[in-house]
């Protein structure tokens, strides 16, 4: 165990698989404590358990980042419980790929609710109270496809590329009261999400990273974790991108 976020207390949507759930497990093994947040309970009571045997300091809470008075209540339950609320990681996302043609609203709408206004209820009541407490770290998951696009992807694009321009509107608005908010672009990361992608598919992407390789959730999770320590504290309106070259 590490101690580089010692005491820290951090919020992680989405974090009852991939990302999320790698971020999670690494900010807790840095010494904070993480509140996983998700819709799945059976998944982040099974993600805080690991955590836990670990020796690290987790606990769950339902979040549905779509509903308002969800994420209010979770944050709001974070400060009671804990006094302060130190970094949150908007990490929850949803993908409904299909050509711009045959898209649906309802397509188009459930993934800009999630990925965009979703990052936006959570940043905006997690802000209260760092206001309060003149510090806080933000950290958006944001995506190498909001950056170059991707056919069949608009919806999703257009949800990654917002939270880009969100990042750096919330970064102007609060570096005065000591709070920094970045965002980490992945490229392509063996989740869920790219399970389902072809051989040939894969092979053409991995063709296309100079590294060579798909990336992991750890790689992501570690520069989530640099970005909430005080190494970054003069860091804030960045995008990283975590992708092996890919977007250079």
């Amino acid at each position: 165990m590490s101690e580089a976020l010692k005491d820290v207390v951090a919020l992680v949507t989405g974090a009852s698989r991939g990302i999320g759930r790698a971020v999670a497990g690494t900010l807790a093994a840095q010494g904070a404590v993480v509140v996983l947040a998700a819709r799945d309970q059976s998944r982040l009571e099974a993600a805080v358990a690991e955590i836990r045997a670990a020796g690290g300091a987790a606990e769950s809470v339902s979040m549905d980042v779509t509903d308002r008075a969800s994420v209010e209540a979770a944050i709001k339950g974070t400060v009671e419980s804990h006094g302060r609320l130190d970094a949150l990681v908007n990490n929850a996302g949803v993908t409904r790929d299909t050509l711009v043609l045959r898209m649906k609203d309802e397509d188009w709408q459930a993934v800009l609710d999630t990925n965009l206004t979703g990052v936006y209820r959570c940043t905006q009541a997690a802000l209260k109270p760092m206001v309060k407490q003149r510090s806080g770290r933000i950290v958006n998951v944001t995506s190498v496809i909001g950056l170059v696009g991707n056919a069949g992807q608009a919806n999703y694009a257009a949800s990654k590329a917002g939270v880009v321009g969100f990042t750096k509107s919330v970064a102007r608005e609060v570096a005065s009261r000591g709070i920094t908010a970045n965002a980490v672009a992945p490229g392509f990361i063996e989740t869920d999400m790219t399970a389902g992608m072809t051989d040939k598919a894969r092979e053409a992407v991995t063709a296309a990273i100079p590294m060579g390789r798909v990336g992991q959730p750890a790689d992501i999770a570690g520069t989530v974790a640099f970005l909430i320590s005080d190494a970054a504290s003069y860091l804030t309106g960045q995008v990283l991108g975590v992708d092996g070259g890919f977007h250079m």
